[in-house]
């Protein structure tokens, strides 16, 4: 059963935006949420199935890292989307408009604007809020499907002391309590809202990913061996890097950061 608190934040929300059609599934404790959105969109399970758990035992990150999420420490769910079979429904750009979905979440929920990190961190004063995850399903085919998975700290306990330099949480960030509620509603509505845009209209969530990113232009970042200086983003959503060479696209891998 739904808490009380994010079933009175969704009916709300429900009230708001009747048009949003959401089927939020609530877990005590799973393993990841990942894999729980990801076994019901393989069962046919329509967009707008939202897999939220108060803990994750196996939560995991980009690149089969781990993501910490100890109980009641963060806001942890997966959204299983259903995009149209046409070119800019990839994966990048799906990460792209999730992160700018969280980040008009996060504002409009608490008046907080982080800062985006290619291709999916969300930042505020260059330590890690929150990580987005996509993940494709029968790509290419009708019955193609896209889950979306989002980590965020709401304390400092979600992660563990060792990455504290490197990390942050809301209420660290705000020095007070925030309601998980709220926050998850606004998120789920922005995630609602941009992937229609990303269908309707790339280059939206292209600027907007753009204006809240200033680390994708002119910061340092190593990768593969090799080094050079963020140029921005191409109309797919790679990384442009400005190595002595000329100017590379960054489509995947392991980068080092310079902020």
């Amino acid at each position: 059963m739904v808490p009380d608190d994010l079933s009175a934040a969704l009916g709300a929300l429900g009230v708001r935006r009747p048009d949003l059609s959401l089927d939020v599934r609530w877990h005590d404790s799973v393993a990841s949420t990942m894999d729980v959105a990801s076994a019901l969109a393989g069962g046919g399970a329509a967009q707008g199935l939202v897999v939220v758990a108060d803990q994750q035992t196996a939560g995991r990150g980009r690149r089969g890292r781990g993501w910490e999420s100890p109980r009641a420490a963060g806001l942890y769910f997966s959204l299983v989307a259903r995009p149209p079979l046409r070119a800019n429904a990839s994966l990048p750009l799906l990460t792209l408009a999730a992160g700018v979905a969280v980040r008009d979440g996060i504002q409009a929920a608490l008046g907080v604007a982080p800062q985006l990190k290619w291709p999916n961190d969300v930042l505020i004063d260059r330590r890690k809020l929150a990580g987005i995850l996509a993940e494709g399903l029968a790509v290419g085919t009708v019955s193609q499907a896209v889950v979306i998975g989002v980590g965020l700290n709401l304390q400092p306990s979600s992660y563990p002391p060792d990455v504290a330099a490197r990390a942050t949480s809301l209420e660290g960030e705000l020095g007070r309590a925030v309601e998980r509620g709220p926050l998850l509603a606004e998120i789920l509505a922005a995630l609602w809202d941009r992937l229609a845009t990303l269908e309707r209209s790339p280059s939206d969530i292209l600027q907007a990913w753009r204006a809240a990113s200033p680390s994708a232009t002119g910061t340092r970042v190593d990768w593969d061996g090799r080094h050079g200086i963020t140029a921005g983003i191409d109309d797919s959503g790679a990384l442009l890097v400005r190595t002595a060479s000329g100017t590379e696209r960054v489509i995947a891998g392991e980068l080092a950061w310079y902020l």
